[in-house]
């Protein structure tokens, strides 16, 4: 109590009432207006804070939308593509360009041209729309020329089934639908003579479990042997189609796994006039024609054809690792008439071709792929394979001399090859083929024409 006291009396002293108000003290009014200024900036505070997320949440829309919208472009390997960002829609730019060169060997009779030349030069623009139908678009440019090969539509809602329309490889030879890249040798065997190069048409195809069983029948124009096909001058239509089995593709067989075999035939009517005789001919593995129909501009009257014409293709191949073997046989049958005259001819041809991939990478039908490309930095050469084949053409004897000139076209052609190819990478490839062809007739006085010997060379960029 004492210390109280003083306490007091100390303040008094000082001139202080001990009950006076503080004077450093905020009066009440004061502290409820800082609060209430607190309170209203945490207020606008926290409404920034809302706002920014607001922005930041619009902002992630905006970007996902962009995102939605913005097409992707890619490039590579395989061509450049510009596809939209959903999946649905691609743009696909590829291409082929083959430089060759041909060297014919003991040609006295002048038969082949040594020569460089652009054998293909092909832009081929591809797409998709709407996920399901499909677009290819491929002329060519190469021979000093201009051609439209490809140009169809496809829809493919279901692997089983696909429907394509256009101009397109009818499905009938098996190295004619191989795609040009891939084939073996520079040039196909004398099979091809016997089947449509392409045609305008409507086709339904499709894969059955997973490719084990692949199917083709369509309804086309109808076109000769070995022609790639225009427009129609005809009213008949030609019935086409093709069943390709792999039985041992899904099994644990390994050594059957890449064998395939098939059959393919067409039927129609071909009608031809003299100015337009809707009849073939053939050429040499070296592009040399050897036998071709007697026309209107080489004799009097001209062989035309004149009724069905028919084709059956049995077929087949087997790799197994780095060895491939293909192996066709085409026959052709053709109603001709000439004047008075008429016959259903019948050509054949067949051939078997060979393949070993000296590196050890895995043969396929469509093309070997290098386990180290070409890369002389790392001491890397790619992969090499030697190719070997033997085929022939038999032109029906009943041919000559009424509808065919036995002194300028040949009854038969045989001819065996061997090649080397060095795949640089999936791209780049560069082919050494020799090719030897022997004939029976096809020269004046009943002698056969000159044995064809030449030797290709074909350097190929393809994407």
């Amino acid at each position: 109590m004492l210390s109280i006291a003083l306490a007091v009396v100390a303040t008094t002293a000082r001139g202080t009432s001990l009950f006076a108000d503080d004077t450093n003290a905020a009066p009440a009014n004061t502290i409820d207006q800082k609060i209430n200024q607190l309170d209203q900036e945490i207020r606008i505070l926290k409404r920034q804070r809302e706002l920014d997320q607001e922005q930041a949440q619009q902002q992630a829309e905006q970007a996902a939308q962009r995102a939605r919208q913005t097409p992707i472009i890619t490039a590579g390997p395989e061509g450049f593509a510009l596809k939209s960002a959903d999946g649905n829609s691609v743009l696909r730019l590829k291409g082929q360009l083959q430089a060759d060169s041909r060297w014919y060997l003991d040609d006295n009779a002048h038969n082949g041209t040594d020569t460089f030349l652009i054998r293909r030069a092909r832009p081929t623009l591809e797409g998709t729309f709407f996920r399901d139908f499909d677009f290819r678009l491929m002329p060519d440019f190469g021979n000093d020329s201009v051609a439209l090969f490809d140009a169809y539509i496809e829809w493919r809602h279901w692997p089983w089934l696909k429907v394509r329309v256009g101009k397109f490889k009818p499905p009938v030879g098996l190295e004619q639908l191989q795609e040009d890249p891939y084939t073996e040798f520079a040039e196909r065997g004398l099979p091809t003579d016997l089947v449509p190069n392409r045609d305008i048409g409507v086709q339904l195809g499709g894969d059955l479990w997973d490719g084990v069983v692949q199917y083709q029948a369509g309804v086309f124009n109808g076109v000769a042997d070995g022609v790639n096909g225009g427009i129609d001058n005809g009213d008949a239509k030609y019935i086409e189609g093709r069943v390709f089995l792999e039985p041992f593709k899904k099994t644990d067989i390994e050594p059957l796994r890449g064998l395939g075999f098939g059959v393919a035939g067409t039927i129609g009517d071909q009608t031809g006039t003299a100015t337009s005789p809707n009849l073939p001919s053939f050429k040499t593995v070296g592009q040399n024609a050897f036998f071709s129909y007697i026309t209107s501009t080489n004799a009097p009257g001209a062989s035309i054809a004149n009724g069905r014409h028919t084709r059956l293709s049995p077929q087949g191949y087997y790799y197994w690792g780095p060895f491939g073997l293909l192996g066709e046989y085409v026959l052709s049958e053709q109603v001709v008439t000439r004047g008075a005259s008429a016959d259903r001819l019948r050509d054949i041809a067949w051939q078997v071709l060979g393949s070993f991939v000296l590196t050890g990478e895995r043969a396929s039908f469509k093309s070997v792929t290098p386990r180290k490309p070409f890369d002389l930095k790392k001491g890397d050469w790619g992969a090499f394979e030697v190719v070997a084949r033997v085929g022939q053409l038999d032109v029906d004897n009943n041919t000559f001399p009424t509808f065919a000139n036995p002194a300028a076209s040949a009854s038969m052609a045989t001819e065996w090859g061997v090649g080397l190819n060095w795949y640089l990478n999936n791209n780049v490839r560069l082919y050494l083929d020799y090719e030897q062809t022997a004939f029976d007739g096809g020269a004046a006085g009943g002698k056969d024409r000159d044995t064809e010997r030449v030797i290709f060379t074909r350097a190929q960029v393809k994407f």
